[in-house]
């Protein structure tokens, strides 16, 4: 399965699981959009589907701290690779050899 139809896929998932709680379909399509990538969509869902939260704020809270972790998560990694990348030029040093 490609990543477009996994996207897709699990924002109808999301969708289904925010109309089944009563909440407009519009609603999930904007969660998707500010999600923005299937795995944390996933979180979404079981959330929703667990808590069966009833207020619009609940739902809105969770989808920040998931967007919070995903943007902590990729600094981090971020993050690691200029220090994988600084460690190379510490221990091996710049490569500023004359032809």
């Amino acid at each position: 399965m490609d990543n477009n139809n996994t996207w897709s896929d699990t924002r109808r998932e999301l969708v289904a699981a925010l109309t089944s709680l009563g909440f407009p379909a519009e609603l999930g399509d904007v969660i998707a959009k500010h999600i923005g990538s299937p795995k944390g969509m996933e979180r979404m869902i079981a959330y929703l589907n667990y808590v069966r939260p009833n207020k619009f704020e609940l739902i809105a809270d969770e989808m920040l701290a998931i967007r919070d972790d995903i943007d902590r998560w990729r600094e981090k990694k971020e993050s690691e690779r200029a220090n994988a990348a600084y460690n190379v030029i510490l221990n091996s040093g710049l490569d500023d050899s004359e032809d």
